[in-house]
């Protein structure tokens, strides 16, 4: 339950990172706004907006880096610790039924090993090649 939660609020979080960063000005909209742009008049005054952009850009960037780190940790800890190099399967135990062995065939059940001839390929006839007029 935990992990769903912190999930959703990591999602909340990188939209919320993405429309801040949509909506800051860049580096060039500073000049204008030097030069009258009228930008003073705006709700959090000439560089307010900005520092207030940015700051809570700072802040979801933060919580959006720790809700990264809650996730790693927590999906770490999901299910049995195994070790891909030092755990392998397990050999599978030979099939034991109730059918009883057919004649020949050792009692451990494995099964014996032929020997398999092939049959004589037939003979490749040469070709004659056509005489070069």
């Amino acid at each position: 339950m935990l992990y769903q939660i912190i999930i959703i609020i990591h999602i909340f979080l990188g939209i919320g990172i993405v429309g801040l960063v949509l909506m800051q000005q860049g580096k060039g909209a500073d000049a204008g706004a030097t030069f009258g742009g009228g930008a003073s008049g705006s709700v959090f005054g000439a560089q307010g907006s900005a520092s207030f952009l940015s700051r809570t850009t700072a802040i979801f960037a933060t919580l959006f880096f720790i809700t990264s780190l809650g996730l790693a940790v927590l999906s770490g800890y999901q299910g049995k610790k195994t070790d891909v190099i030092l755990d392998s399967t397990p050999a599978a135990e030979p099939v034991k039924s109730d059918v009883p062995l057919t004649q020949g065939m050792p009692a451990d059940g494995s099964l014996p090993i032929q020997d398999l001839t092939l049959p004589d390929a037939p003979a490749i006839k040469e070709v004659e090649k056509p005489a070069a007029k």
